[in-house]
């Protein structure tokens, strides 16, 4: 099995999964009035409380890059 860091995975993928959180939430809330920047430091919070710091994941699930990447 691997380990990750998941809160920098997060933040690896900040751009990304803000976007993907905002257009969640206004799917199953269309009114929904938020700042997608508050709600996703809301979220990174909520995952550093629930999760670890490490988090163990199946080893399929991870692809190390070669030296030459």
């Amino acid at each position: 099995m691997a380990r990750i860091k998941i809160e920098q995975v997060i933040d690896r993928l900040d751009y990304d999964l803000k976007n993907a959180l905002e257009a969640a939430v206004k799917e199953v809330i269309p009114n929904a009035q938020f700042d997608k920047s508050t709600l996703f430091r809301a979220f990174v919070r909520a995952v550093s409380r629930k999760c670890s710091v490490w988090v163990t994941v199946p080893d399929n699930y991870v692809e190390k890059a070669s030296s030459s990447d």
